[in-house]
């Protein structure tokens, strides 16, 4: 028999290339107060680590915190990914006083004083207001800097609804 002319099938021809870090998308770094307001928000790829815009987020509040007449100290509560000299540096050095602690030692806490308020779950809470805007819970738009607006947006709507006032400012 002949050899065939045809080039013969391989499996594959091509291999797909991979992404540094492997994941897709964008995240929202936050800074809030104690009642849940965004202060500050940073967005940057999924695949960056929140260590490293943290600087950024510290430096983005939008509102700067009145000078109080008795002198009181500003305090930071973050979660266990912002353990580490170089994050402690950073709390240090804009004037906070760092308080990171893990889910694991925050509820061993809770157990020895029910009567303390937890301090991590406000993040959370404010992370989920973000996502109850369909806009900005999947990521349509193409261009940072309208995704940006959105979220800017969102976090003068979630402001607003956090004022205390006698009436309803978003719906009337």
């Amino acid at each position: 028999m002949e050899p065939c002319s045809r080039r013969r099938w391989r499996k594959r021809l091509w291999v797909a290339t991979q992404r540094i870090g492997g994941k897709n998308g964008s995240k929202r770094n936050l800074l809030v107060d104690g009642r849940g307001v965004p202060l500050s928000l940073v967005v940057t790829g999924a695949n960056v680590h929140d260590v490293k815009q943290f600087d950024a987020v510290l430096d983005h509040i939008m509102i700067k915190r009145p000078n109080p007449k008795q002198r009181r100290s500003k305090h930071l509560c973050a979660d266990a990914g912002y353990r580490g000299q170089n994050a402690n540096a950073i709390i240090l050095a804009h004037g906070y006083i760092p308080h990171v602690v893990d889910r694991k030692r925050e509820s061993e806490n809770k157990k020895k004083a029910p009567h303390k308020k937890a301090r991590r779950w406000v993040v959370e809470a404010c992370h989920s207001w973000f996502n109850r805007f369909r806009k900005l819970l999947v990521r349509y738009e193409k261009l940072e800097h309208t995704f940006l607006a959105l979220n800017h947006l969102a976090a003068a709507i979630i402001t607003l609804r956090k004022v205390n006032s006698g009436q309803n400012v978003i719906y009337g």
